[in-house]
């Protein structure tokens, strides 16, 4: 099972190699939207790379995961979750396809180290304890040899 520890903090100052983005389905072009959250903290503080990168992709089906570089961040990737449908509301599904896809990439390209936000809290309207309970309970059941962090964000944080 993975090892999982849970921190109060700012995602972008997480001492790990990648970190993962609560992120839309792709459907409405990146620069048409006012990232806000984690997305709008790695924009102001990593630049527009990692959105144009991911635009690329095309639309994402909700709970898919897309690898981006980081941008002027520190981090060896940025791995943005469709978190959200097209009513930007995150539900059980999204949230746990979500983990299970961004754990996929990092076990597969070995990284050693993740942090996750709690993914459908926020910008996805759930209530964060419910968002926190899928997110954790879906991470405890993956096999993992990397260190897994979920950040819960307090005001204040950042």
């Amino acid at each position: 099972m993975s090892r999982v520890t849970v921190v109060e903090g700012d995602l972008l100052a997480q001492d790990v190699a990648v970190i993962v983005n609560s992120w839309n389905r792709n459907v409405i072009p990146w620069w048409l939207l006012l990232p806000q959250g984690v997305s709008g903290a790695i924009k102001r503080r990593g630049g527009l790379a990692p959105f144009r990168e991911v635009a690329r992709h095309g639309p994402m089906p909700p709970g898919s995961a897309v690898l981006t570089g980081a941008g002027a961040l520190p981090y060896q990737g940025i791995i943005h979750v469709a978190g959200i449908n097209l009513a930007w509301r995150s539900s059980e599904r999204s949230i746990r396809d979500s983990v299970r896809n961004a754990m996929a990439i990092v076990n597969h390209k070995n990284f050693p180290s993740v942090a996750f936000p709690v993914v459908g809290a926020g910008s996805g309207g759930m209530d964060e304890g419910r968002a926190f309970a899928f997110l954790k309970d879906e991470l405890d059941q993956i096999e993992t040899a990397a260190e897994v962090r979920i950040v819960r964000f307090r005001r204040g944080n950042a």
